[in-house]
C-alpha cells in the first residue's frame, strides 16, 4: 500500500515516540512533543473557525519561536500553504507578496506588527490579522486557548499538495514565489537528516531564520527525529555562545557572515564549552580560514552545504569522505570548503553553455544544474520564470563552479557577480577567500566596478576589526602577494558594516550598484 509522504508524519512521529521530551526552549517556556501537539491542534481549529480549507495561503511574519515553529504543523493539517515572510522586507514588498500569494490570514509577532499594519489594511485577500505576543485579550494566546488541543480530523492530503509557498528576494525586480509540495519538503528532510547525521540526541539552536527555506527545514528532519529545537528571536553572536553553552547545543544552522560573529564572539566570552557541537553552513562560499578556526580555536565539527530555495534547498554536502579523512589539515579545511558532492536523491553536475560536464580539473568553470526529488513545482503564476529555470528537467541555478578531480564542486560565484576583466574570469569568492586571511579584516565583499582600460576590474569593501587600523595600499599588496596581479582589488573603500539579508548574506547587488549607478547596465 502506498503511502503518501506528508509533513504531518514528522510531528505525528516525534509525539508517538518522544512524547515527553522538550520539544521547543523558548526564552523562559519548555514545551515537551505532547504540548507542542496539542497547541498545533487548538492552532488548525482556530484558523478552520477562520474559514481557512485547503489550498488557501496563511502568511507569517515572525522570529524564530514557538509560535512560528507550530505554524507549520498547525496549517498543514487543513491541507492550506504556509507562507513565511522575510523579517527584514519593505512594507511595499510586503503588499506585493500578501496580494500575489492571496493570502487569507496573517500571522505576525507584535514587534514586526509596524512593518505591515498599513499595508493590511487594504489587500481584500486578507481576512483576519492575529498577532503573537500580543497581551491584550485579542493576542494569539488569548485567540488560541479558545479551541479543544485534542486531536485533529485532518483533510485529505495528497503529497504532490503545496506545502510551502517561499518568495525569494528580489534583487532584480519583484520576489518570485517558489512552490514547494509536501513529497519534495519530505525527500529532503530524508535526505537531509542522514548526510547531517540527524539523531534524537541532538539539541538544535535555530540560528538561520525559519523563513529562509525553513531554516533549512529544521522544523522537518529535527522534529521528525524528536531532538530539543532551542528558539534564537535574534541574531545576536553572544546570544548564541550563550545558549550553546546553557542549553549543551549540539548543531547550528548559519550563513558565513553569521559564523564569522560567532567566531569573534566565542574569542571574547571564552565559554566552557566541553560538549560536541557541529555548525552547518550554506549560503557564500566561507574561506577555509573560516573552517580552520571553527575547527582549530572553537573545536567545533564544521559542514559546508550548498542549495537554494528552488531546491528544498540542500544538494550538496561537503561532509570529509572515508578516503579524504586522513589527508593533512590544510587539504580537509580546503575540501571542507567546498560545496562538495551530491546528497542522495540529487544527481548535480556542473556544464559549459552547450550543456555538456566541465572536465574535473579544478580550471573550467561551468553553472551548477540539478535534477532532484526536492525540486519546486515551479514560480507561483510565473510560467515564464519556471520555464527559464527548469529546462529539459534540470534546474539552472545561476552558481559557477569549477570540480575537482576527486568530483568534489567548488562554487567561485554567482553567474552575475563574475568579474570579467580584460577577457580574464576572475572569482570575486576567491579574491574575498584571499582578504579574510588578513588579520586585521573582519568581513570583506568583492564586486566589479567600471573601468575604462579593461572594462571592469575588482573593487574590495571591507570591515576593519575594531582597534585595528588599515590602509587601501596595504590591502592590494596584501592580495598581489596571494594572487595573479589582475585577480587583486585595484580599489578598497573602508565601511561599517557590509549590507546583509535577514539570513546574514552579504547583499552584494547593493554594494554594486553605488559603483554602476551612472552607467547603462551592471556590466562593461
Amino acid at each position: 500500500m502506498h503511502v503518501p509522504l506528508i509533513l504531518t508524519e514528522f510531528l505525528d512521529r516525534a509525539v508517538q515516540l518522544y512524547g515527553e521530551k522538550p520539544a521547543i526552549i523558548d526564552e523562559d517556556w519548555t514545551l515537551t512533543y505532547r504540548e507542542l501537539n496539542a497547541r498545533v491542534n487548538q492552532l488548525s481549529r482556530g484558523l478552520e473557525s477562520l474559514g481557512v480549507k485547503k489550498g488557501d495561503k496563511v502568511a507569517y511574519l515572525a522570529p524564530n519561536s514557538t509560535e512560528m515553529l507550530e505554524g507549520f504543523y498547525g496549517v498543514f493539517q487543513l491541507g492550506a500553504v504556509m507562507t513565511p515572510l522575510n523579517t527584514r522586507l519593505k512594507p511595499a514588498d510586503y503588499r506585493f507578496i500578501l496580494e500575489h500569494s492571496e493570502s487569507k490570514v496573517l500571522l505576525v509577532d507584535h514587534t514586526l506588527l509596524p512593518l505591515v499594519q498599513e499595508v493590511v489594511q487594504d489587500l481584500p485577500s486578507i481576512e483576519k490579522v492575529i498577532v503573537h505576543g500580543d497581551p491584550s485579550k485579542e493576542g494569539y494566546e488569548s485567540w488560541l486557548s479558545q479551541f479543544s488541543p485534542d486531536r485533529f480530523e485532518r483533510v485529505a492530503i495528497e503529497e504532490t499538495d503545496i506545502a510551502s509557498l517561499l518568495y525569494t528576494s528580489g534583487t532584480t525586480g519583484n520576489p518570485k514565489g517558489v512552490l514547494l509540495s509536501h513529497r519534495s519538503n519530505y525527500l529532503h528532510a530524508l535526505s537531509s537528516m542522514h548526510h547531517l547525521r540527524v539523531s534524537d540526541q541532538d539539541t538544535l539552536l535555530h540560528v538561520l531564520p525559519m523563513f529562509h527555506v525553513n531554516g533549512w527545514g529544521s522544523p522537518f528532519y529535527y522534529t521528525a527525529n524528536g531532538a530539543t529545537q532551542v528558539m534564537l528571536r535574534k541574531t545576536d553572536p553572544q546570544l548564541i555562545v550563550e545558549k550553546v553553552e546553557k542549553h549543551k547545543v549540539s548543531v547550528l544552522h548559519m550563513a558565513p557572515t553569521v559564523l564569522n560573529m560567532v567566531i569573534g564572539a566565542y574569542e571574547e566570552k571564552q565559554p566552557s564549552i566541553d560538549h560536541e557541537v557541529r555548525v552547518v553552513i550554506a549560503g557564500s562560499a566561507p574561506p577555509p580560514a573560516f573552517v580552520r578556526k571553527v575547527e582549530e580555536d572553537l573545536k567545533w565539527k564544521f559542514v559546508q552545504v550548498y542549495g537554494m530555495t528552488e531546491i528544498s534547498p540542500l544538494i550538496t554536502t561537503s561532509e570529509l569522505r572515508s578516503m579524504d579523512v586522513d589527508r593533512p589539515a590544510e587539504e580537509r579545511y580546503r575540501l571542507k570548503a567546498k560545496a562538495g558532492y551530491s546528497m542522495i536523491g540529487s544527481q548535480v553536475k556542473v556544464v559549459d553553455e552547450l550543456g555538456e560536464e566541465v572536465p574535473s580539473d579544478g580550471t573550467s568553470i561551468g553553472e551548477i544544474v540539478t535534477k532532484s526529488n526536492n525540486v519546486m513545482e515551479g514560480y507561483y503564476k510565473n510560467v515564464e520564470a519556471t520555464h527559464e529555470a527548469i529546462r529539459d528537467g534540470w534546474l539552472y541555478t545561476g552558481d559557477m563552479a569549477v570540480v575537482d578531480d576527486g568530483g568534489n564542486i567548488e562554487i567561485v560565484d554567482r553567474k552575475k557577480d563574475v568579474i570579467i576583466s580584460g577577457g580574464e574570469n576572475i572569482s570575486s569568492i576567491e579574491v574575498e577567500a584571499t582578504l579574510y586571511e588578513h588579520p586585521s579584516i573582519l568581513e570583506a565583499a568583492v564586486v566589479a566596478v567600471p573601468d575604462e582600460k579593461w572594462g571592469e576590474v575588482p573593487h574590495a569593501v571591507v570591515v576593519v576589526k575594531e582597534g585595528e587600523t588599515l590602509s587601501e595600499e596595504e590591502v592590494i599588496l596584501f592580495c598581489r602577494e596571494k594572487l595573479a596581479h589582475f585577480k587583486a582589488p585595484k580599489s578598497v573603500t573602508f565601511i561599517e558594516e557590509l549590507p546583509k539579508t535577514a539570513s546574514g548574506k552579504i547583499q552584494k547587488v547593493v554594494i554594486r550598484k553605488k559603483f554602476w549607478k551612472d552607467q547603462n547596465r551592471m556590466v562593461n
